[in-house]
């Protein structure tokens, strides 16, 4: 009687596993894009080039933004900002001195971190080459 009992157990565990299996499989997709199947504009766009290239050279491969250990985190299009800000920076014999880092501040504002220095807005910041740069990279940005 007992294994009669045991065998019908295993048999009604087995069915109820076959049934929510195909359940589980199905609850762990999730379709972010609408209806329509277009994707969003957000993932339409690749991030600027300036990003390609520096998450490549990290070895990230393509991500939205670059990000590396010990920076501080900006909302990703000012990470963006600030990979086409370094990219000018580099490339500018007078400008290269600057070391630049965005963050974000406790009331969510931009930090703009310049040689370990905070400004809170391009106003503050130490050149006037600098500022024109950052006013640049910003343009670029949302020309796209």
């Amino acid at each position: 009687m007992s294994i009669t009992i045991l065998i019908a157990g295993a048999i009604a565990v087995l069915i109820v596993i076959v049934l929510l299996v195909p359940l589980f499989i199905k609850s762990n997709k999730v379709d972010l894009l609408p209806v329509t199947g277009e994707k969003p504009e957000y993932m339409r766009d690749m991030p600027p080039a300036e990003t390609v290239a520096t998450t490549l050279e990290d070895g990230e491969g393509i991500t939205i933004y670059d990000f590396d250990q010990g920076e501080k985190l900006a909302a990703p299009f000012a990470e963006q900002i600030e990979d086409i800000l370094r990219a000018r920076l580099k490339a500018d014999p007078i400008l290269k001195k600057y070391e630049i880092d965005f963050g974000t501040s406790a009331d969510h504002s931009l930090e703009i971190w310049v040689n370990g220095e905070k400004y809170m807005s391009v106003n503050e910041l130490p050149d006037e080459g600098l500022k024109a740069a950052f006013r640049a990279s910003v343009k670029k940005w949302d020309a796209g």
